[in-house]
């Protein structure tokens, strides 16, 4: 059976058979994706980690059928009506859909009409009406009246509820019926009656339809949520007259008395009993459809998010941003640890701008401040520019950073456990200011659903949503890489191979012992075992360690190769760290065994010139434009510079420093078609945007992107 489903996936992902099976016995015996991506290449044919996380999760739905089928094959055997051909059918299956109509005439069913009518001994006149040769139906019915059935009428129904059942449960009339769904379904939503003052913000869908293929998804979510809270009735239909017509050519033969009764039933089967079922499964379909756009969508955006431009190690003061409340302040070192924290008060009411410039001028002396990083929330703008209108005695750059998230792991056990003795506003000020210095080491610390870079994403399947997400989180960790003496117990638990108590344990560890002075040393860690290291280690990097090899993306498995080329070429191994001339010396062809391939020595080869080379961008300093604090200083025509904070399926949100952010429509990303945001932009980067529209009254802002050199 895996062979087949191996070749399945194969198909499906258009790569070898060989590939998936490699790669699914690597997963099987443990393996990440980021490490079989990485450090398995000559094993899955060089796939990436999409391509593996793909395999690995088809694996695990063809793996989910395989055990419904089993759970069929039982049941049906139990009833004594498992067939050979039967058997070999629901085994040959791979399509849940179909697999459920075989299993429908033999599921246990409730008491239904059908069955009542059973009992009361009518089956043998239905098979009589289902031939469709008798001409007196009602003759015939009226010698099945007896204590339990009351009259011919009452025969004719029994025997009408027990041919919808046959029809219901017949796979031909079930596909011809999601044919119909599948060619002409129409999606429409309604308000509930009385609930329409209640339901204002879905007014757009109070009496709304569209074909269900052309639905997007944010607009299906959008309705489903608004029948999920009460508002709205959500109903999937299709041209039921065609479904009705073709339904009644497969089953009504003939054109007497009994056909007629047969016609009857058939339309009772669909408007009772098929059509409700496959309409339920065209909208689990659809629901699911639009849930995988939707985490795309986050996904892909929280991707961005994570691998953002880091600051590097330096010395940063956090600010964030209030009026009334002023703005919190606090001082960080390299490494990110508090060394100060106080409150200023530069805004209405108190406007103490003469003393919160002493004290940022003085704090910026004192700590050795390199850049500032300012939280974009409220007054951010006016804190922006006062900060940038002081003179300090050093170089130092300021920073605008996304607060998203920020109260959310203030308010953590997280927050509480690393600050148990500050309250949530300095812990805020804290996460602004780690954020700039490294995006990827603060943002693991935070439930990714409250980073706020997505679209629905408490409506999609939150099941799917969570293993989407840590996915991308576990892939975007391991493709930067980890310094084993710095990294927090949060980001050591995305590390390929560890998980939280290994990360617990090498942080009590480093406690205990001071900072690993090579990867060799991680064997000491309680509980790390071979298979853990062996997943581990590749990822994990010691700046000042003896071996150069320790901070670089070689896996120590691959260390007595490098030792080899080494000896070869008769020098010591830190000298070929970053010696473009002596790797270039190198007969790599010379190292090809049946474990390592050129892929694995490419890699080598890749990391000896530059070493634990991180994949971010280097970060540049932004500036909003000058006199533009709120919605009403906009106008239509203005050209301005903004950041991208968000990304959806109709469009990219555009932060140009006021606290609404501008809508860019899709069809204003760019003077050609897309189809796709992320063609054309990536989230924070910096763009040029013309205003389109300036709603004040519902603060909407339409952008443009258009005509605008990037």
């Amino acid at each position: 059976m895996q062979n087949n489903i191996t070749d399945l996936i194969a198909q499906q992902l258009q790569v070898k058979t060989v590939q998936v099976t490699n790669t699914i016995l690597l997963l099987n015996e443990g393996a990440t994706v980021p490490f079989i991506s990485r450090y398995r290449k000559e094993r899955t044919g060089s796939l990436d980690e999409v391509q593996v996380l793909q395999i690995k999760e088809l694996n695990e739905k063809f793996s989910e059928l395989e055990k419904r089928k089993e759970t069929i094959l039982k049941t049906i055997e139990e009833q004594e009506q498992l067939t050979p051909e039967l058997k070999a059918r629901i085994e040959d299956c791979f399509d849940p859909v179909e697999l459920e109509d075989i299993y429908l005439p033999y599921k246990p069913k409730r008491r239904t009409k059908a069955t009542m009518a059973r009992e009361k001994g009518l089956e043998p006149l239905a098979k009589i009406l289902m031939k469709q040769v008798e001409r007196d139906p009602e003759f015939r019915a009226n010698q099945f009246v007896n204590e339990q059935v009351a009259s011919t009428e009452e025969a004719l129904s029994g025997a009408r509820d027990i041919i919808a059942e046959w029809v219901s449960e017949n796979e031909r009339a079930r596909n011809i019926v999601r044919r119909g769904f599948d060619l002409g379904a129409i999606i429409s939503s309604k308000v509930v009656k009385g609930k329409e003052e209640e339901a204002a913000k879905y007014r757009d869908y109070f009496d709304w339809s569209e074909p269900l293929k052309k639905c997007p998804s944010h607009r299906l979510l959008a309705m489903r949520r608004g029948e999920n809270e009460g508002f709205l009735r959500v109903s999937v239909t299709p041209d039921e007259d065609r479904v009705l017509e073709n339904l009644d050519r497969f089953f009504v033969k003939g054109n007497n008395p009994s056909s007629e009764q047969v016609a009857l039933a058939v339309k009772d089967s669909c408007k009772r009993l098929i059509q409700p079922s496959i309409e339920t499964e065209f909208s689990n379909l659809s629901k699911e459809k639009a849930d995988e756009e939707a985490i795309k969508v986050f996904t892909e955006n929280l991707k961005q998010l994570l691998l953002a431009p880091p600051l590097g190690q330096k010395r940063t003061l956090a600010i964030d941003p209030g009026y009334r409340t002023g703005c919190k302040v606090v001082c960080l070192d390299e490494q990110g640890n508090l060394l100060h924290n106080e409150t200023i008060y530069p805004h209405k009411p108190q406007e103490e701008k003469k003393m919160a410039a002493k004290k940022i001028s003085s704090m910026v002396e004192v700590y050795k401040i390199d850049a500032i990083a300012i939280g974009n929330g409220t007054a951010s703008r006016e804190t922006e520019f006062f900060i940038k209108n002081l003179r300090y005695n050093r170089e130092v750059r300021v920073y605008v950073v996304s607060e998203d998230g920020a109260s959310v792991y203030s308010a953590s056990t997280v927050a509480r456990q690393e600050f148990p003795q500050y309250d949530v506003t300095v812990r805020g000020a804290v996460s602004i200011g780690r954020r700039l210095m490294d995006p990827l080491a603060e943002l693991v610390k935070i439930d990714p659903k409250s980073i706020g870079v997505g679209q629905y994403q408490h409506d999609v399947d939150q099941k799917k949503l969570k293993g989407s997400l840590d996915s991308v989180v576990e892939l975007s960790v391991n493709s930067v890489g980890v310094n084993l003496n710095t990294a927090s117990k949060h980001l050591l638990t995305y590390v390929s191979g560890l998980g939280p108590q290994l990360a617990e344990n090498i942080v009590e560890y480093r406690k205990e012992n001071g900072a690993f002075e090579s990867r060799d040393a991680l064997k000491k860690v309680a509980r790390m075992g071979p298979k853990a290291f062996e997943q581990a280690a590749g990822f994990l990097r010691i700046p000042d360690a003896r071996n150069p090899l320790d901070n670089s993306g070689v896996h120590p498995e691959s260390y007595k190769i490098v030792k080899q080329i080494a000896k070869d070429l008769k020098c010591e191994l830190s000298d070929l760290v970053r010696n473009e001339e002596l790797v270039s010396k190198i007969d790599w062809q010379k190292y090809v065994t049946a474990e390592v391939g050129l892929p694995t020595l490419n890699d080598i080869k890749s990391e000896l010139l530059k070493p634990g080379r991180d994949p971010r961008k280097p970060i540049k300093v932004f500036e909003f434009a000058d006199g533009i604090f709120s919605i009403n200083d906009l106008h239509v025509g203005m050209v301005l510079p903004g950041i991208v904070n968000n990304i959806t399926k109709f469009g990219a949100f555009v932060d140009v420093g006021i606290k609404e952010s501008g809508l860019v429509h899709i069809s204003e990303l760019a003077d050609r078609f897309i189809s796709d945001p992320n063609e054309v932009v990536k989230l924070h980067e910096h763009v040029k945007v013309r205003v389109k529209e300036v709603d004040i009254p519902r603060k909407r802002i339409q952008l443009s992107m258009k005509g605008l050199e990037q």
